[in-house]
């Protein structure tokens, strides 16, 4: 190893991640581009903490292109609040909409876990195209 500089195996054991999302990463444009000694690639103890922080943000449902975005303003010099903010801003509504769906997931398994209707036919929960809330054996 030279210096503080690592390897893309090292990286990728320090990080929990296989050589090829490293080179992934680096091609999507969401790593610096490492140097090259004697052909293989070394990159600095900062690349721990960018992979770092992309973790952070695909946890938080950014998509790597809109990581990337964080990124670039970051490497720029740009405040980080004023990005992260409209980007979190455009993400919130789908959030807001996943959440939804999941509710009227649970609502309808819920209903489903008590059903008890001899045919799918006789069912109130397969009665319209949307998720229906209750059973109704009796139907």
């Amino acid at each position: 190893m030279t210096g503080d500089m690592l390897t893309i195996g090292q990286v990728a054991d320090a990080a929990g991640l296989k050589t090829s999302a490293i080179r992934f990463y680096e091609a999507r444009g969401l790593l610096p581009r490492p140097v090259r000694v004697g052909g293989q690639r070394r990159y600095a103890q900062e690349t721990l903490q960018r992979l770092a922080f992309l973790d952070v943000a695909k946890r938080a449902g950014f998509s790597l292109d809109e990581a990337r975005l964080l990124f670039e303003a970051a490497d720029r010099g740009d405040p980080a609040d004023e990005r992260l903010r409209e980007l979190a801003e455009q993400k919130l509504p789908d959030v807001e909409a996943l959440i939804e769906r999941a509710q009227e997931m649970k609502r309808w398994l819920n209903a489903a876990s008590d059903c008890g209707c001899a045919t799918l036919e006789a069912c109130g929960l397969f009665a319209t195209n949307t998720l229906a809330s209750s059973c109704d054996p009796g139907r």
